[in-house]
């Protein structure tokens, strides 16, 4: 049995998991995301998880205060945390010879967070729920809702408005999850956006979120988003 077949149920993945608060990035059911793991917190963080679970909650800082101030990682652990994120297993990792650890996660399932565990780690260790998202284990669910040819459409205007070269027979091979789930992952967004696509009800809203996105960037740079046939 392959490893992505451990998780059949919510009740698979463990209630509580270190999390990694990373603004502007986000991580989503079986696409991958590649992390380059430098400061001691994550180290030791990256640690504990290859020795045990092998899972890591990918999730977003919330909104910055008054201050006004967006670090990409908080230090501490007083920062407020969005509400939902992505646990992702450690499927590959290489020690650089500079100490860091590059490390690539795939994604398993979204969850909720429920409360934040006290803990003596340098890391922070959420308790959180997944029963919101089970059907995140259920691969290919919702392809046939997508406007596949739409998401290309506008897909193509968007890389050539931005001179963007793309492997479009990869593109055209992969499914319609792998590749709007990809495209979520990559797409150049703020945090809200990226929030916005991660929370997205199904892959459906998160295709339209896509297309909405890219079809506003193309109009404010004066191409034709609004009208692509």
């Amino acid at each position: 049995m392959g490893w992505i077949e451990q998780y059949q149920r919510p009740q698979d993945l463990p209630p509580r998991l270190p999390v990694f608060p990373l603004r502007g990035a986000i991580l989503l059911p079986r696409a991958t995301l590649p992390l380059n793991i430098f400061e001691p917190r994550y180290l030791a963080m990256l640690n504990d998880a290859l020795a045990g679970s092998r899972l890591i909650g990918i999730i977003q800082p919330a909104r910055a205060g008054s201050s006004g101030i967006e670090s990409e990682s908080p230090q501490g652990k007083s920062a407020p945390l969005r509400s939902v994120g992505c646990a992702g297993r450690v499927s590959s990792y290489q020690e650089l010879d500079d100490g860091r650890l590059a490390i690539t996660l795939t994604g398993i399932m979204r969850f909720e967070v429920v409360a934040e565990a006290a803990t003596p780690t340098a890391y922070r260790v959420a308790s959180v729920s997944y029963d919101r998202f089970a059907a995140d284990l259920t691969q290919g669910l919702g392809e046939s809702d997508v406007d596949r040819a739409g998401l290309l459409r506008v897909l193509k205007s968007y890389l050539d408005q931005n001179r963007l070269e793309a492997d479009w027979s990869a593109i055209e091979q992969a499914s319609s999850e792998s590749l709007v789930n990809a495209l979520s992952i990559m797409a150049p967004y703020g945090s809200e956006e990226k929030q916005a696509l991660l929370e997205a009800r199904d892959l459906k809203t998160r295709s339209d979120v896509l297309v909405a996105l890219a079809e506003m960037e193309i109009a404010a740079s004066g191409g034709s988003g609004g009208t692509i046939q």
